[in-house]
């Protein structure tokens, strides 16, 4: 059985002590997982409603999972680096977690976390499944005014299995534009879309566990 216990710590991070929670696993568990969230600067966290149920779904497998906050969101120290200085935060995670469980690890991102995520953890040998949420395939805004454009060409040789999960009405994903990214990928892949899901997955949470559910149960 998973075990309940949430437990809170920091990281020490290469900016400064990063926020986590860890959700606790089972003795017996086979993989760890880690989560990342979306974009900090557009109000992103580790308590994110997608985050949570992504959590959620992992450690209904007996899987510990840990959480954090990138540096400078929630009680995280440092600055937003643009996605340059998080893709350390998320390899000072993947740290923490080998020390702590000795176990393959699932990684799972949502929007600009797993933007972030996949670069971290793609070619990491302690990962050996990749699991991306609303993957932006269109420039999205950006604080500073001009869009951000994500770049994913290195997934066009990754080997490792990956699951991507989208909304059907995804404003940064809008039909056709993901299956077409997607589809330069290497395999193995599958790319679910949930119907009438927008960005946030708002109302429509439940289907994008199972989807997790019905990934992770193969492993």
């Amino acid at each position: 059985m998973t075990d309940s216990t949430i437990r809170s710590l920091f990281l020490p991070g290469p900016a400064g002590r990063l926020e986590a929670l860890l959700n606790a696993g089972s003795p017996a568990a086979t993989h760890a997982a880690l989560v990342c969230h979306p974009h900090p600067l557009f109000g992103g966290t580790l308590h994110n409603k997608v985050v949570f149920h992504a959590m959620k779904a992992l450690n209904g497998f007996g899987f510990p999972v840990l959480r954090f906050n990138f540096r400078g969101a929630g009680l995280s120290q440092g600055e937003h680096a643009h996605g340059v200085g998080e893709l350390d935060d998320a390899r000072t995670a993947l740290d923490w977690l080998e020390r702590e469980f000795p176990l393959p690890v699932v990684f799972a991102g949502f929007s600009f976390g797993a933007a972030v995520g996949l670069r971290a953890a793609h070619n990491d040998d302690r990962v050996d499944t990749l699991i991306a949420l609303g993957l932006p395939a269109i420039p999205v805004p950006s604080t500073a005014g001009e869009a951000r454009t994500y770049n994913f060409e290195f997934l066009r040789t990754s080997v490792k299995p990956k699951l991507f999960v989208s909304g059907s009405r995804d404003q940064f994903a809008p039909p056709g534009s993901l299956e077409a990214l997607v589809a330069t990928f290497a395999d193995p892949k599958k790319l679910v879309r949930i119907e009438a899901g927008d960005h946030f997955f708002e109302g429509r949470l439940k289907e994008m566990r199972t989807a997790i559910e019905a990934w992770v149960k193969n492993l």
